[in-house]
């Protein structure tokens, strides 16, 4: 019987051609890990072919390895020793195949370093050991295979530990072990003893894997829930995700990173799995909360007391493969977790030759493909981070140029810049100003596609407000794009940026005890959502300003419906673009069958008179608190 039954992923790399393949095959063949048969199916096929048998075969997922001759792809394989299962991330050596390497290490508990006794320590060892110290991974064994190619030489395996030791020093990574092994004969991998190497008398690979720690029971770790999507089942809000540490029961106060805002767990929800009330880490879950807050994708949840950090700067080492250098000061998306901001590299500390260790320069903005660099990295909005040697699960990142993972690294310290910012308060307080202006504030929230007539709308419904006394102010989307809004494009994340700034200057006209007018396209849901959760409760009033695309694109008054069809325009809501129209907005006016903009307006200072927002009994005094 097992005295273990959660895997240990470890990663395999090495320079290609250093025998990864073969070594995993040994591992299944060894370790009666295959389906029956399995061997002798492909050692028949091999026989009629005419080709010699290899254990790189036994890998049922590397097909295009048999045809190309080089492993192109992670791939994950299944083995149990004695002790406990494995799952093995086989990562390509092909140098132009480190991304995928970076992804498949990423994943890892341990890693097993491979070079071939013939060849020795080649450029692509060093990298690979380096990214392998980048992602933090400390449970590192070096094995020295093909050493039947020099004859089991015991003074070519320690040549090799000699050179490879100091290498791996410099760099922090302490290997438990060298194991001298040949994967194609089967020497010192798990069952067979060496009797051409009598001179080696220390454990063989399955051993030293044995040897190895399953990382910490992730279930006693702090909490991490990273939000991967947001469902809506009748009346439910399920927040969707993996737990990736720590446990969660119903009835847990949560908080969610960034922006903090707590609510209780009130059912965790399971599909083709039995209930419970708790959920651990590695569990794939939904939750509800007893509270309808605001959350999304990418927000991690946690307990209170042991909550990620919040930050937008931080220290962090960097990995580069994209084929163009990377720059200080351009836009790049970052992943980390189930979160995806625009992120920019604000400073190079220093940059690393990954294969010679040297400092390259202490004095360059751009860091060239394989190079590893030391930065300073802002994010365009707060995201949860941590040290990635305190919390793996949220201390290592991708780097996304455009379109390809370009780059990886870790988190070394976050900077918290808030940690000394307060929000000040004044001796007069909202109400004080409500009272004075003699109505409330509130943020009047158009949104609809573009022509469907919310500048108007806005235009006319000030006019009326102003007449009856009511302190008022527009902020229109084009205005506000020749300041504000300016150094943003219309992309999808740009547009949630300048719909985030709006939300912030809305607010603080509210602050004010204004009425204000916030006439936007603003497409997403969520990203209305996010404004009116940063409001008190009827503070924030969303309008639809309903008409269909064909009545907008007919009234094109700025003709900009005919640009987008020609393909002048990127990203134009309603033709390349989505709109997601509000699902429960306080008001809908439909500008095609309905009314004039002096109607619709009449209509909204209807509401707001209704509901109270006008009618607060002017004060002419208002004694300010003394200090």
């Amino acid at each position: 019987m097992k005295s273990e039954t959660t895997p240990l992923k470890i990663v395999i790399v090495g320079h290609v051609d250093h025998g990864k393949s073969t070594l995993v095959g040994r591992f299944l063949y060894e370790t009666d890990s295959l389906e029956e048969g399995k061997y002798e199916a492909i050692k028949a096929t091999c026989e009629r072919r005419g080709v010699p048998f290899e254990w790189a075969f036994l890998m049922d997922a590397l097909q295009a390895e048999r045809n190309q001759n080089i492993t192109i792809d992670t791939a994950q394989i299944w083995f149990e020793s004695d002790k406990r299962p494995y799952t093995i991330i086989d990562a390509p050596g092909h140098k132009e195949f480190l991304k995928n390497m970076v992804t498949g290490a990423a994943q890892a508990d341990a890693a097993l370093l491979l070079i071939a006794a013939d060849e020795g320590i080649q450029e692509q060892s060093r990298r690979h050991c380096h990214m392998l110290s980048m992602l933090g991974i400390e449970q590192v064994t070096v094995v020295v295979n093909k050493m039947d190619l020099v004859d089991y030489d015991q003074e070519r395996f320690e040549n090799i530990i000699s050179e490879y030791t100091e290498f791996l020093n410099e760099i922090g990574i302490e290997p438990s072990s060298f194991i001298p092994i040949s994967a194609r004969e089967g020497d010192n991998v798990a069952s067979k003893p060496a009797e051409n190497m009598a001179w080696y008398d220390g454990p063989n690979v399955v051993q030293v894997l044995d040897a190895f720690e399953t990382p910490k029971t992730l279930e006693n770790r702090p909490l991490r829930f990273p939000i991967q999507d947001v469902y809506r089942f009748d009346e439910r809000r399920i927040l969707a995700g993996r737990v990736e540490a720590g446990t969660l029961n119903v009835g847990d106060e949560l908080v969610f990173t960034p922006h903090g805002k707590t609510a209780r767990v009130q059912t965790i929800e399971r599909w083709s799995a039995p209930a419970s009330d708790t959920a651990h880490a590695g569990e794939s879950i939904g939750v509800t909360l007893d509270e309808q807050i605001f959350v999304e994708r990418g927000h991690v949840a946690s307990h209170a007391a042991e909550a990620p950090e919040e930050t937008s700067r931080f220290r962090a080492n960097v990995f580069w493969m994209g084929k163009q250098d990377l720059l200080a000061n351009r836009p790049y998306k970052l992943k980390l977790a189930t979160q995806e901001v625009e992120c920019t590299i604000r400073e190079v500390v220093r940059i690393i030759d990954g294969s010679t260790l040297e400092v390259v320069s202490e004095d360059r903005d751009n860091i060239e493909r394989y190079d590893v660099a030391e930065v300073i990295l802002e994010t365009k909005r707060p995201i949860a981070v941590e040290r990635h040697d305190q919390t793996p699960e949220v201390g290592r990142f991708v780097i996304v140029d455009e379109y390809d993972v370009a780059g990886g690294g870790i988190v070394l310290e976050p900077e918290l810049h808030q940690e000394n910012i307060f929000w000040h308060e004044g001796k007069v307080a909202r109400k004080d100003r409500e009272r004075l202006n003699g109505h409330r504030g509130a943020c009047v929230w158009l949104t609809g596609l573009s022509g469907a007539g919310k500048s108007s709308i806005a235009v006319e419904l000030e006019s009326q407000l102003h007449r009856r006394g009511i302190h008022t102010y527009i902020l229109d989307g084009d205005n506000v794009r020749h300041g504000l809004g300016a150094d943003l494009g219309f992309s999808a994340a740009d547009r949630d940026e300048h719909i985030r700034r709006v939300g912030e200057v809305s607010k603080l006209f509210v602050d004010a005890g204004t009425i204000v007018v916030s006439a936007f396209i603003s497409p997403y849901q969520r990203v209305r959502d996010r404004v009116r959760e940063s409001m008190e409760d009827g503070q924030f009033i969303e309008v639809h300003v309903d008409a269909s695309v064909e009545a907008c694109e007919e009234r094109d008054p700025k003709g900009l419906y005919e640009k987008a069809r020609a393909g002048e325009i990127d990203n134009f809501t309603g033709i390349s673009a989505p709109y997601e129209a509000p699902e429960n907005p306080e008001i809908v006016i439909d500008t095609v069958t309905d009314e004039s903009a002096a109607k619709s307006a009449a209509k909204i200072v209807d509401f707001l008179e209704q509901g109270g927002y006008l009618t607060m009994m002017r004060e002419a005094v208002v004694k300010p608190q003394t200090a």
